[in-house]
């Protein structure tokens, strides 16, 4: 999932700076640490159903740029670092994008509005 790959960022912040250098992405080491703060806050919002939409597009946008940048060149499969991977989570956070996070979720606790009941007809 996403922790072993954000544990490898977090750990070697300049050396994964140095790798989107190689990569060809402007700002290297802005992006390394911007792209590590969204994960890691990421995550947690997730799990914890807060800002659910806004965080799955960041989320989204990253990964559309791992999959240009270092696993579309790979093809499908997740054996040979495809985009495989990559795309699973795109498709599921597009998901959260369309749908949101759900009546479980801090989300619909902190922004449905108030005395609004839903009922089928």
């Amino acid at each position: 999932g996403f922790l072993g790959p954000l544990t490898m960022k977090v750990n070697h912040l300049p050396e994964t700076g140095s790798w989107f250098g190689d990569l060809g992405i402007p700002f290297p080491h802005f992006f390394a640490y911007m792209v590590t703060g969204i994960e890691a806050i990421g995550i947690i919002l997730l799990v914890i159903g807060l800002m659910t939409r806004i965080v799955s597009v960041l989320l989204s946008i990253v990964m559309i740029v791992a999959i240009l940048t270092v696993h579309l060149q790979h093809g499908f499969s997740v054996a040979d670092q495809g985009f495989e991977i990559p795309l699973y989570y795109l498709l599921f956070f597009s998901v959260f994008i369309t749908f949101g996070a759900g009546k479980f979720s801090f989300d619909h606790l902190l922004f449905r509005e108030s005395g609004e009941q839903y009922h089928e007809s």
